[in-house]
């Protein structure tokens, strides 16, 4: 969130600086062509010795070109003063113009231009992951994405944070996340993932459903906000749905009740300064962990690491605090805990290229 409201002061401080030179700019453009004007005006008055209206009219001819008859005879005086006063004036003209130009059109060129340059990049992305929505939830599932380096594309319907997120070098589309034109632009069928964090459980439940028919392989997440709305989450589609309002309540309570049970998960999950990581490893083929038990496999030896689970190929339940005597198979998933570069080193022996995060 501190790095989204740096981002908005950033872009509001580089808007006002934009405003305030280009208000200064035509400020001295309009002084310019009034300076020319009057300068014309009294200028003919006096060395052509004619009315008022007279040099107001032959000011105005000069000026703007147009080729109309003088109203008084020429002296080399005034011929010399008039060929001043046309290449003053053309060059204050043109120079407005220019920049009346850029000032109208030159913000819609940069804007097809940096979506022409986000679509591009979009385009290449494979594996990634979208995240909908970037309001409190979102934002934060945001800022853990870019820490860890993740591949991910925003899609908000709010322009103002999406000019926020661009301004961070964030991948986000000023887009409709529940249309499914919108997702198919964000590389839905290339995803890896989809994170809904949508402001109304029904916009959440339509997402998923939308996301689910274009990828059926995709990893679903989304966010419930009323009690009974997990289930139609899970019908929609979704792999898993989390409730910020329940995680928040379980939390305020168990830091009362459990004041060291939330210390320890606040290191494991570093909410606090510690960097210890609770990470998933995929045993894949070819691994020398393969066929032998976790007393063999000497994982707290080899890496530091500690076991705190295994789930089996094929099963959806974990088992906890595994025996020294659990036999390790190609395609189980162990749950571990220690720091970031010995869960590297135990991904190497088992094989598993999956990032962690």
């Amino acid at each position: 969130m501190q790095e989204i409201n740096y981002g908005r002061g950033v872009l509001q401080k580089e808007l006002s600086r934009w405003n305030m030179k280009n208000k200064r700019k035509f400020i001295l453009i309009l002084i310019a062509f009034i300076t020319i004007v009057l300068t014309g005006v009294f200028g003919y008055w006096l060395l052509l010795d004619i009315s008022f209206i007279d040099a107001i009219y032959m000011t105005a001819i000069t000026l703007s070109t147009v080729g109309f008859g003088e109203v008084s005879q020429m002296t080399d005086t005034a011929k010399l003063f008039t060929i001043g006063i046309i290449f003053s004036g053309l060059s204050v003209v043109g120079y407005a113009v220019t920049n009346i130009v850029a000032v109208f059109f030159e913000g819609e060129f940069k804007e097809a231009w940096r979506r022409k340059r986000m679509a591009g990049r979009i385009e290449h992305l494979k594996d990634h992951y979208i995240v909908c929505g970037a309001g409190d939830v979102g934002n934060t599932v945001i800022k853990h994405f870019r820490e860890n380096d993740l591949d991910f594309v925003v899609l908000e319907k709010s322009e103002d944070k999406t000019n926020e997120l661009v301004a961070l070098d964030v991948l986000a589309m000023n887009d409709d996340a529940t249309s499914e034109e919108a997702l198919i632009k964000a590389g839905v069928e290339r995803a890896k993932g989809v994170i809904c964090t949508l402001a109304s459980d029904a916009d959440n439940v339509f997402t998923v459903l939308t996301a689910r028919q274009l990828n059926p392989k995709l990893y679903i997440i989304a966010k419930a906000i009323e009690e009974n709305t997990h289930k139609k989450l899970k019908k929609a589609g979704a792999d898993n749905t989390i409730s910020p309002n329940e995680i928040g309540g379980t939390r305020i309570a168990s830091m009362i009740i459990r004041p060291s049970v939330i210390s320890f998960l606040d290191i494991i999950t570093r909410a606090d300064k510690v960097t210890l990581d609770l990470e998933e490893v995929l045993i894949g083929q070819g691994s020398v962990l393969i066929g032998k038990s976790l007393k063999d496999a000497r994982i707290p030896e080899r890496t530091g690491l500690i076991v705190m689970a295994i789930k089996k190929k094929g099963m959806t339940t974990l088992s906890f605090n595994p025996s020294s005597s659990q036999i390790l198979d190609d395609g189980d998933t162990m749950i571990v805990l220690g720091k970031e570069e010995k869960i590297d080193k135990l991904k190497s022996l088992a094989c598993d290229e999956s990032p962690h995060f």
